[in-house]
């Protein structure tokens, strides 16, 4: 028998993400595998927060993969879920203005989730 409990991890969110978070149509969050990130598993929350603001979001993890680089994932998750509003090509040049190499370098992590109800 298993003695985990859920828990509630806080990541921030740039305001285009977090809305796309907040209505549903975001279902998988990429961050690159930081120490602190590499226990996040099924059945935990999430509560993103717009930095600098009280504005949270809550979600439950369905699953986390991991992937080699960006590219890897986006091809897996396909990149609709990680950004609607957005073509591949646009979202593989954003994530890495915000990771760059040495970062994307530590795994990647593809976070499905769901909106708490």
């Amino acid at each position: 028998m298993s003695n985990t409990t859920p828990r509630v991890h806080d990541l921030n969110l740039y305001r285009q993400y977090f809305d796309l978070v907040a209505a549903g149509t975001k279902t998988i969050e990429v961050r690159v595998k930081y120490p602190r990130l590499a226990d996040l598993a099924a059945g935990d929350t999430i509560r993103f927060r717009i930095k600098g603001t009280d504005e949270t979001c809550h979600v439950n993890i369905q699953r986390v993969t991991e992937y080699a680089d960006f590219e890897a994932m986006l091809d897996g998750e396909g990149s609709g879920n990680v950004n609607p509003t957005a073509t591949r090509d646009e979202q593989l040049a954003n994530i890495r203005k915000i990771y760059p190499p040495e970062k994307e370098a530590l795994g990647v992590l593809a976070i499905r989730m769901r909106l708490s109800g």
